[in-house]
């Protein structure tokens, strides 16, 4: 008889979701952190450079793998941050749910309560992640990006941008759970039925992914400031200052994020509820 835990299943089977999705988006990540530095360093009246400049330029001037500079630091983040995110979430609507569909602002709650336990667990490989595709930072591995760290700027740094992440992830998987659950919800029976069910899940993903990548957007480009800069700012002040720079640095790098944390998330959910009903649990 199977005996492993049904959070526990939930864990591998966000974690083996995490893992195929971080590998192949994280170019992606790469090019919006840069995006977000450039804008920033950028003197007024200097033309704007678009996510394929970006692209060439890190394949020209550093070489084709560098796109997967923080690939290291993402895995470590993801695989344990994506396992921890839908077990959190799996158990909450365990204990809540167990004889109805939460509603839209349930849903919120849900997807909010779940990412914010998984954000505060793996913030410092979130820094850390920010900072090795900014491309200023030197590190040679995790553990010694977390020695520098915490030698030179204290434990402080490892946590920097928590408000910033919090108010990035938590709106953003609630919004999608919000969105994701009632997209499926208003479809009609025989659309959700298992052939579709893949194509299904990845398509109201994408809308979801979507909607929540452009409400998220400004505390997505407050946190790279923060975490990228070693002088510790307070979220107040890296607001004025993106916002000294134009509006429009507000929602610089959307593109590449748009596009990492949609199909992402999309492949994530997809992958996860496929794997749950293999498992035999209802996700």
């Amino acid at each position: 008889k199977d005996v492993a835990h049904p959070a526990l299943k939930a864990f591998m089977c966000g974690s083996l979701s995490g893992t195929c999705s971080t590998l192949l988006f994280q170019p992606l990540d790469l090019v919006k952190t840069r995006l977000q530095m450039l804008q920033n360093n950028a003197k007024p009246g200097t033309p704007k450079v678009g996510m394929f400049r970006v692209f060439i330029q890190v394949i020209r001037t550093e070489n084709f793998f560098s796109l997967w500079k923080g690939v290291s630091p993402s895995f470590v983040r993801c695989i344990p941050g994506v396992g921890i995110y839908f077990s959190t979430f799996y158990s909450l609507k365990q204990h809540f749910f167990q004889d109805r569909a939460p509603n839209a602002g349930e849903a919120v709650l849900l997807g909010a309560g779940a990412r914010t336990v998984a954000g505060v667990c793996m913030l410092p490989f979130t820094v850390i992640k920010t900072r090795f595709e900014s491309g200023y930072y030197n590190y040679a591995s995790v553990p010694g990006a977390l020695r520098s760290m915490y030698e030179t700027e204290g434990v402080r740094a490892l946590f920097s941008g928590l408000t910033a992440t919090l108010l990035r992830d938590a709106p953003f998987s609630g919004i999608y759970v919000m969105f994701y659950s009632q997209a499926k919800r208003a479809l009609p029976q025989e659309v959700t039925s298992a052939p579709y069910a893949p194509l299904v899940n990845f398509s109201c993903g994408v809308v979801a992914g979507v909607m929540a990548s452009v409400v998220t957007q400004p505390a997505d480009v407050v946190k790279t400031h923060i975490q990228v800069s070693p002088s510790h700012w307070r979220t107040a002040d890296a607001v004025r200052y993106v916002y000294t720079k134009g509006m429009s640095g507000f929602f610089r790098g959307a593109v590449p994020r748009s596009l990492r944390r949609t199909l992402m998330a999309a492949m994530a959910w997809t992958v996860y509820e496929q794997l749950m009903a293999h498992m035999g649990l209802k996700s």
